[in-house]
């Protein structure tokens, strides 16, 4: 008797599940155009339709916020726990080297994340050298432009399906 092929044995993966946000701080919203020396030449928009593109083919809900406002970063923060998000991917921007109000959000609820930046902040002014975050997150990514951001989603959908 022939033994029935498995479904796991198939040559794709297994998709993944669950919800991911993506959260921009301030300034964000002028990539592109803003010091492309240090942060290319992608916008925002094209770094959102990227993750999105490949949270979509590995089956997660990836979902995209940026704001010039810390409060408005930290309410979106603490209703992403009640949404069911199971990873933050989070680029604070100038809010790394100044945010204990957004690293107290971060902190409370309690959703692992991994800290992004485009540019390389350990090459850079001494103030940008410090994080309030970094010794929260499951990892930090920085300098490799936007390659940060999927790099880290790549990380989560295979932390994802492990779960």
């Amino acid at each position: 008797m022939k033994k029935q092929k498995e479904s796991s044995d198939d040559a794709e993966s297994p998709t993944a599940s669950g919800r991911v946000l993506v959260i921009h701080g301030p300034n964000l919203n002028l990539l592109g155009t803003r010091e492309p020396k240090h942060y290319g030449l992608h916008t925002l928009a094209d770094i959102n339709l990227a993750l999105a593109c490949r949270a979509e083919a590995a089956g997660i809900q990836l979902d995209s916020f940026q704001s010039n406002h810390e409060g408005a970063l930290i309410e979106r923060i603490h209703a992403a726990r009640a949404e069911g998000v199971r990873y933050l991917i989070i680029n604070p921007a100038a809010y790394t080297h100044t945010s204990v109000a957004l690293r107290d959000a971060i902190a409370a609820v309690g959703i692992p994340f991994i800290e992004v930046h485009l540019s390389n902040v350990h090459a850079r002014e001494p103030f940008r050298q410090h994080s309030y975050f970094s010794d929260l997150a499951i990892g930090v990514i920085s300098g490799l432009g936007n390659e940060s951001y999927l790099l880290a989603l790549d990380y989560i959908i295979g932390r994802l399906r492990q779960d």
